[in-house]
Order: C-alpha cells, then sequence, then structure tokens
C-alpha cells in the first residue's frame, strides 16, 4: 500500500514539472512582423535561471523558479521583451508609427506616399541644383543701347564712357603665351590688328604673309574683334580661333561705329595679359605693315609717354549724319579737333598703356575712335609725333617705295600677296 503511495506521489510530481517546462517552452507573440525577435527573447530569456530539479532544495524558497514570486518576475522581464520590440518595430516601420494614436486602417495611401517622399527629400539634400549658365550683357548702364544690332544707339547727350563698355574677353582658344609670355617682359613689340568678324580672308592674307614675324620671341601679334549675335558665324569664330589661338575678342558688338570701343578692348587686354611690352602698334586688318623697317624704327626711338604715326592736325568736325565720319556736337563740342593719329596705323610706348585705359572709361564717349585716343592723350599731356614712314595711305606697290614705308593703307586681301613678295625679292637693290 505504502509503495503505491509513494509512486503515486512521484507520478504527480513528474506531471507538474513536466507542465512547467511546457509552459516556459513556449515562444513569445510576434509583433508586427518584427524578424528579429527569437533573439532579443533568447538574450533577455537567458538571464532567467534554469529550472532544473535537481537544484530545487527547499531551503532556497524564496528564488525557486515553482514559486509565485519568481513567476512574477519572469512575466515581468517577458513583458520587457513584448515593449522593446513593439517599439523598435514602430520606429522601423512609418506605418506602425503613425498609427499609435489611431487604428491602422485609417492612414491613407496619400498620407502614405507623403511620408516617404519627405524621407526621400532627406536622403537627397546634399545633391546641389546645377546653376544657370550666366549669359553676359554686350553693354550695362544704358537701356538705350540695343544689343542685337551693330551699332549702340546713344542717347542725344554725353555719355561716360564706362556705362557703355563691358570689360572683358573670351579668351579661352587665345594662345596667350605665343602672342605675349611672362607678361611682356621679354616682349620688344605687339601688334595688334582690328579686325571685322567676316574679313577671314583677310586674316588669312596677313598670316601667310607679315605675320610670319610674329614667331619672334620679341614680337607678338593678333587680331581683334568684338562679339556677334549670329550663331554660326560665332561658331566659325570659335573654330578659327581654335586652329590659330590668335583672335582677341572683347564683349562689345563688333561694327564701325564700335571702333572706339575696340580700341579700349586692346588697350583692357594688353594692361591685363602684357603691361610689361615696350612698344604696341595698333593698325587695321587692310594694312600692310613693314615690321623689319618698325623694329629698326623702335631701335632709334627712345622716347617715353609717346605715341608715333601720322599725325593731323587743324582737323575740323563734319555735322552732317550722310558723312562717313559724322560727329555730334554732344559728342564733340569744339570746332578743330586735337591733333590726332591716324587709326588706320599708330605706336605706343608701353608706359602709357594702362593710363590711357583706365582714363578712357572715364571719359564721354566719342565713335570716332581717333578722335577720342586725342582727347585721352590731350588730358593725359602725352607726347604725339609725326613719324613719315607710317604712311597709312595706298601707294604705288613698288618694291623701295614698299621697303622705306611702316605702314601702306587700302591693301586689298589679293594685293598683300604682291606686296610681300616685292619685300622679300633680295634681287632687287634700294639707294
Amino acid at each position: 500500500m505504502r509503495f503505491f503511495m509513494v509512486l503515486g506521489a512521484v507520478i504527480i510530481i513528474t506531471l507538474i514539472d513536466a507542465s512547467f517546462s511546457a509552459e516556459e517552452s513556449k515562444h513569445v507573440p510576434s509583433i508586427g512582423g518584427f524578424p528579429m525577435r527569437h533573439k532579443i527573447e533568447k538574450n533577455v530569456l537567458s538571464t532567467i535561471p534554469s529550472r532544473r530539479p535537481s537544484e530545487n532544495h527547499g531551503s532556497n524558497i524564496g528564488n525557486d523558479p515553482l514559486t509565485e514570486r519568481s513567476n512574477k518576475l519572469e512575466k515581468k522581464k517577458l513583458s520587457v521583451v513584448h515593449s522593446s520590440i513593439q517599439a523598435f518595430s514602430a520606429d522601423s516601420n512609418p506605418l506602425l508609427k503613425t498609427a499609435e494614436n489611431e487604428d491602422i486602417k485609417t492612414i491613407k495611401p496619400s498620407q502614405f506616399n507623403k511620408n516617404r517622399s519627405k524621407s526621400r527629400k532627406k536622403a537627397h539634400s546634399r545633391k546641389k541644383p546645377h546653376k544657370p549658365v550666366p549669359v553676359v550683357s554686350p553693354v550695362k548702364g544704358i537701356s538705350s543701347v540695343q544689343t542685337s544690332g551693330a551699332a549702340p544707339l546713344l542717347p542725344d547727350r554725353p555719355v561716360l564712357t564706362i556705362k557703355i563698355y563691358e570689360p572683358g574677353h573670351l579668351n579661352k582658344e587665345i594662345d596667350i603665351k605665343r602672342i605675349c609670355g611672362y607678361g611682356g617682359k621679354y616682349l620688344k613689340l605687339l601688334i595688334l590688328i582690328t579686325s571685322a568678324h567676316s574679313h577671314f580672308t583677310a586674316r588669312m592674307s596677313i598670316r601667310h604673309t607679315w605675320m610670319n614675324y610674329g614667331r619672334r620671341r620679341d614680337v607678338g601679334i593678333a587680331f581683334v574683334l568684338g562679339r556677334t549675335t549670329n550663331a554660326s558665324l560665332y561658331e566659325s569664330l570659335n573654330k578659327e580661333n581654335y586652329i590659330y589661338g590668335d583672335m582677341i575678342r572683347g564683349q562689345f558688338i563688333d561694327s564701325y561705329t564700335n571702333l572706339t570701343l575696340k580700341t579700349i578692348s586692346l588697350l583692357e587686354w594688353t594692361d591685363t595679359h602684357c603691361p610689361r611690352v615696350k612698344y604696341i602698334l595698333k593698325t587695321d586688318d587692310d594694312t600692310f605693315i613693314n615690321v623689319p623697317k618698325l623694329l629698326d624704327f623702335i631701335d632709334g626711338h627712345k622716347d617715353n609717354r609717346t605715341i608715333y604715326g601720322h599725325i593731323i592736325e587743324n582737323a575740323k568736325p563734319h555735322r552732317q549724319r550722310a558723312y562717313k565720319y559724322f560727329l555730334p556736337y554732344h559728342q564733340y563740342g569744339g570746332s578743330v579737333y586735337p591733333p590726332f593719329a591716324t587709326g588706320t596705323a599708330y605706336l605706343l610706348t608701353g608706359d602709357i598703356v594702362h593710363e590711357l585705359y583706365v582714363h578712357s572709361l572715364r571719359t564721354y564717349y566719342i565713335q570716332l575712335e581717333d578722335i577720342f585716343t586725342a582727347v585721352l592723350v590731350q588730358s593725359l599731356k602725352i607726347k604725339i609725333v609725326n613719324a613719315g614712314s607710317f604712311y597709312n595711305t595706298r601707294i604705288p606697290f613698288l618694291p623701295c617705295r614698299i621697303r622705306n614705308a611702316i605702314s601702306v593703307h587700302d591693301i586689298k586681301e589679293n594685293e598683300i600677296y604682291d606686296i610681300w613678295r616685292k619685300q622679300m625679292d633680295s634681287t632687287v637693290k634700294c639707294n
């Protein structure tokens, strides 16, 4: 009888122990579909003492896992696991976080997309928008100046040059080192040739003939042009300059009536890129320049603050609008022009370039560039000297006449080759 009582007690104790073991093996309910919950449960539950029968001594009642107190502690730790999983899931899922105070079914798709768009904006906030390409205005300060035509429409009153002149050049394709290396430190002569956009043949004839002297280390030669609003012509000029790299292009609209702006532009370029050059010759693309004769002339003159050329004195302004050299009263009110060097070709000493450029911007604009330069020269008290070898006109194409001239004007493109051949003909002897 006693045997069956002991056997029954053992069976009852075994059943009770098995029931508690089954309860312990149950998993924490899944919350929000969080995939890491089993790992978190394992880490937390590992801190709960294991429930092995061999360790359940009667003297340790307060720490026994089978007691009511230990069950409460286990439930408390499991609740911590539940709350941790729920908080982490809500932070990682915008739907759960939004549904904290409302039923998840009431969330609209637009609201969810709005949250997604905000997160995308934050993710791409470092990307900077592309800046618009700046458009350089050909003129500034005067609204009455047209930008698409050939010449500025100046008001009928005096205007300071700085209000219509746009500084700067398109230097991308210019071979500055070849034209004027080291700021002109070793350059004796810089020749700047004013040219028009469409005068490609004239530029090529010069490149094939007297521009060859630009290969000398003490001589630099380049063309000076303005801007154009013709897209195809602009591309043609870009290609030409890419090949030859000898065209200085200013920001003004290129036209005959803007020759004053072109002269200021070449002064600015020289002052910026070639300030140490000793002499500068300004000339036109319909002019033949005898470079050896010009270099001999420079070697025989050591003056400072001087302009050499073909000097005109006591000339009077033309007030008839139909005349080519018309000049209105508001641009020049005098009855006689000051002495001036004709713009076909004149030579400047390098020490006056900066003064001429700075003072030109502070002077009232005159559309005739040689008269504008004469006004500057007079106000700055620069010496002006007549040199007979600056013919600046058309002469007979005789070898000895050509060799004695520094500049010959009004020459057609095909005629330059003939003059060049006669100048270089060693069989002809001149006294």
